[in-house]
């Protein structure tokens, strides 16, 4: 309950989180909320880079498709790549992190080393890398960004387990003679859930943007040509940015308001940022106050 009290006086969180749950009910009701849901499919060259108006409240692209439609149908596919991406990467992480800082040997080090190794390359980099050898598609651009974040995890769960793992409980319960796997996965793994849950909400912020980046690099769902509604921010960022590139001045409000839904993206990190203030046990109000002031929306790891 205290968390939950610090995070609520935390103005930036809130207003992320806000946004996080109107762009979840917006993914669920998409269909529904969409104006011209067909027109996000179909190609309408008649209509091609119209200005906003009542009947495209947001313009049409230069395929003639309705942006405003675009931009909410691809929300749900962008909500599930984020989750799946981020749950992907936990299933990984996670249990190597316990792992290694419960177990002492080689085993641990060779975890903990080649963790190292993936942390020592920027992880947009080496996803790009990945993405290029798995061939491009939405799945593969998935797979490698879920290959190259699991590191985090671990990093992180393998310090609180070092830490926890000193502790009088978990002493207590290794002198009852309690399985290893039932106190990692029963004890310790709870009392180092509030790290995991915070370096899960700032990664699917993170997710969003690298998925969008890696369909704009002609990695991700736009390089195969499949349908809008699957392709996630693909379709309403990258689409803009690579029609830019031969029309950087005409037609602003196509590459400008669908860059808009970034902030999606922002909110995730904003609520992520504050739960990391609300669950630190030396914050208080004051300080969670002042440091939300000059906190940065970049929602890289």
């Amino acid at each position: 309950m205290l968390v939950l009290r610090k995070f609520a006086r935390d103005t930036s969180g809130m207003v992320g989180l806000v946004i996080v749950l109107t762009t979840a009910v917006v993914a669920v009701l998409a269909p529904r909320l969409a104006p011209h849901p067909l027109d996000a499919y179909e190609s309408h060259p008649l209509q091609r880079l119209q200005e906003p108006s009542r009947q495209f409240p947001l313009g049409t692209d230069n395929l003639g498709r309705d942006v405003l439609s675009r931009v909410i149908l691809g929300a749900r596919a962008a909500l599930t790549i984020a989750v799946l991406v981020v749950a992907g990467a936990m299933l990984i992480g996670v249990p190597l992190g316990l792992v290694a800082g419960y177990h002492r040997g080689w085993v641990p080090e060779i975890i903990m080393r080649v963790t190292d190794v993936f942390l020592a390359v920027p992880q947009l980099i080496l996803a790009l890398a990945l993405a290029q050898l798995l061939g491009p598609s939405l799945k593969n651009a998935m797979l490698a960004l879920t290959l190259t974040y699991w590191p985090f995890f671990t990093r992180i769960v393998f310090a609180e387990t070092r830490r926890i793992r000193v502790s009088v409980f978990v002493e207590a319960l290794e002198g009852l003679n309690a399985g290893a796997l039932r106190v990692m996965f029963f004890h310790i793994l709870p009392n180092a859930a509030p790290p995991i849950i915070v370096r899960a909400t700032i990664g699917m912020g993170f997710t969003i943007l690298s998925a969008a980046v890696l369909g704009f690099l002609g990695m991700g769902a736009t390089a195969c040509g499949q349908r809008p509604a699957t392709d996630s921010r693909n379709a309403t960022i990258s689409s803009p940015l690579r029609a830019s590139r031969t029309s950087p001045t005409s037609a602003g409000w196509f590459q400008v308001l669908p860059s808009m839904a970034g902030n999606r993206a922002s909110s995730v990190n904003w609520s992520g940022a504050a739960l990391t203030s609300a669950s630190s046990p030396s914050s208080d109000s004051t300080s969670s106050r002042s440091w939300s002031g000059s906190r940065t929306s970049w929602p890289w790891p």
